[in-house]
C-alpha cells in the first residue's frame, strides 16, 4: 500500500470528524485535494529535486492524527524558555496542530495587527481567508495537497496597511504526545501595503522517545512596499520528521528576509517557492543545517523572477558529520522580459567525515540577456592552513575546529535583523558544535540571560 493511500482512506472514512473540528472554508478545499492526491504517486527517493528525500519513507509510518481534537497534556514551559530580548514577551503557540494563546498575547498586539487561529479566521472572515488561502501554495505539490486534505487549524498573521510592528512577534510550535503523532499545520501571513513586521518561529519537541511528523504549509503575501522577516529555528529530536513547504508572493518594492536554521532534528525536508511578482521586489533567502549522527536535511528552493528589476540573494550552508546526510537543490528562474534582474545563489558546505554525505545542485534558468545572475557551490573540509594557524596560537585541535565551524556559519546568523536573536544564535550554534544535547529549549538556564 502506498503511503498516500492510508491518508486517502482516513479521509474517506472520517471526513465528517475532520470537518466537525475545523471551519467550512477550510473544509471546502478538501475535495479538490483528495482528487489531486488520488491521481498522484509520490516522487521516488533520489529522483530529481528529491536527491536526499524519501517522501514515501517520510509518510509511510502509521502516525496517529488527533482529528477529534482530544485533549493532550502539554506543558509549554517544559520545552520553551526563550530569553531573546526585545521580542514580544507573550508568544503565540501551536500545540501539535492546534493554535493556543493567552489573552495576554492578544492584548499585547499593536493596533492594526491581527494574529490567531487560522480556523477562527476562516469562520469569522471567510472573504479574507478565501482571498489568500491556497492562492500561493500549489496542490500539484503532494505535501501541500496532503496538508490541505487533513489540516484543521494553524496560525495566521495580518498586518494592516501602513502599520509598522516595532517588536518582533514569536510563534512556538510544540510537539508532544504519548504515542506517534502527525501534526498537520497551516500558516497564513499577510503583510499589507507599507506594513512591516518580523516573526520568529521556533519548533520544539517535548518527548524525545516518540516518533513525530510535522507537516506544514506556509503562505506569505507581502504587498506593495511591505517589509517582512521570517526566522525559523528548528530544535526537535532525532525521532522528529518535518516537512515544510513555504510559498512567498511579493509585490513591487517589497522587501523580505527568510532565514531557516536547523540546529537539532531527525529528518527534515524544507521547500521554498518564492515568486517576485512586482518590480523592485527584494528577497534575501538564507538557511543553515548542522547535521551529525544519522540526522538528515533536504532543502529545495525555487525563486522565480517574473518581472523586471527585482533582486534575490540566496545563501545556504550545511555542516555534515558522522553518517549524516544533507542536500541542496536550488533553481533561479528569470522569465522572458524580466530585464535588469539581479539574482545570486550560493551553497557552501563542510563535510567532516568519510561517511557523511552532501549533495548540491544549483541551477539557473534564464530567458533574457539583460541580467546579473550567478550561482555556485562548494563542498569541502576545514581549511588545514587555518587549522595550522590557530594551533600555532596555542589552541588545541578541538577548540580550533569549534571556532572555525562557528565562523563558517556566521554570515547566515548575521543575516538576522533582530539584534537580540542574532546574539543568541551565535551562542546556540557554539553550544551545538560543542556537542550540547539541546540548545534553545534550555537557554534560560545556560547563563545567556541578559
Amino acid at each position: 500500500m502506498s503511503a498516500l493511500k492510508q491518508y486517502l482512506d482516513l479521509y474517506s472514512e472520517h471526513h465528517d470528524i475532520l470537518d466537525a473540528h475545523s471551519a467550512e472554508a477550510i473544509n471546502s478545499r478538501r475535495c479538490e485535494a483528495f482528487q489531486k492526491l488520488s491521481e498522484m504517486t509520490l516522487p521516488k527517493a533520489g529522483s530529481e529535486n528529491y536527491e536526499n528525500c524519501d517522501p514515501e519513507g517520510l509518510l509511510a509510518p502509521d502516525y496517529g492524527l488527533n482529528i477529534a481534537k482530544l485533549d493532550i497534556d502539554v506543558n509549554p514551559a517544559a520545552s520553551f524558555h526563550c530569553d531573546v530580548p526585545r521580542l514580544s514577551s507573550a508568544p503565540f503557540m501551536v500545540i501539535n496542530d492546534t493554535f493556543s494563546c493567552s489573552s495576554e498575547s492578544l492584548s499585547r498586539l499593536p493596533e492594526g495587527v491581527e494574529a490567531g487561529s487560522i480556523r477562527q479566521l476562516a469562520d469569522e472572515n471567510p472573504d479574507l481567508f478565501n482571498q489568500y488561502y491556497g492562492n500561493a501554495a500549489s496542490l500539484d505539490n503532494p505535501f501541500v495537497a496532503l496538508d490541505t486534505l487533513l489540516v484543521q487549524d494553524g496560525f495566521y498573521l495580518r498586518v494592516r496597511k501602513g502599520v509598522k510592528v516595532e517588536k518582533p512577534l514569536q510563534l512556538v510550535n510544540i510537539l508532544q504526545n504519548g504515542m506517534p503523532l502527525m501534526a498537520v499545520r497551516r500558516m497564513l501571513i499577510i503583510i499589507e501595503e507599507n506594513a512591516e513586521a518580523k516573526l520568529l518561529v521556533c519548533d520544539h519537541t517535548q518527548n524525545p522517545d516518540i516518533d513525530f511528523l510535522s507537516l506544514e504549509t506556509i503562505e506569505i503575501f507581502v504587498k506593495e512596499n511591505g517589509e517582512f522577516d521570517l526566522y525559523n529555528l528548528e530544535e526537535s529530536t532525532a525521532k522528529t520528521h518535518r516537512i515544510s513547504s513555504l510559498y512567498l508572493d511579493q509585490e513591487k518594492y517589497s522587501r523580505v528576509v527568510i532565514d531557516g536554521m536547523t540546529l537539532y532534528n531527525g529528518v527534515t525536508r524544507n521547500e521554498y517557492f518564492c515568486n517576485l511578482n512586482g518590480e523592485e521586489a527584494d528577497l534575501r533567502l538564507l538557511g543553515m543545517g548542522i547535521e551529525d549522527e544519522s540526522r538528515s536535511v533536504s532543502t529545495y528552493s525555487h525563486i522565480s523572477h517574473h518581472v523586471p528589476r527585482c533582486k534575490s540573494d540566496e545563501l545556504f550552508k550545511f555542516s555534515v558529520d558522522d553518517s549524516a546526510r544533507a542536500s541542496f537543490t536550488g533553481r533561479i528562474y528569470v522569465a522572458e522580459g524580466a530585464i535588469k534582474t539581479e539574482a545570486y545563489q550560493s551553497n557552501r558546505n563542510l563535510v567532516g567525515s568519510d561517511t557523511a554525505r552532501m549533495e548540491s545542485k544549483p541551477e539557473l534558468e534564464i530567458y533574457n540577456d539583460d541580467v546579473k545572475c550567478s550561482h555556485g557551490s562548494a563542498i569541502g573540509q576545514l581549511d588545514p592552513m587555518e587549522m595550522f594557524y590557530m594551533r600555532t596560537r596555542g589552541l588545541d585541535e578541538a577548540t580550533a575546529r569549534l571556532l572555525l565551524k562557528q565562523a563558517f556559519m556566521s554570515d547566515i546568523i548575521d543575516g538576522v535583523r533582530i539584534e537580540g536573536l542574532r546574539d543568541r544564535l551565535h551562542n546556540l550554534v557554539e553550544r551545538r558544535f560543542a556537542g550540547a544535547s539541546s540548545a534553545c529549549a534550555s537557554c534560560a538556564g545556560c547563563g545567556m540571560k541578559e
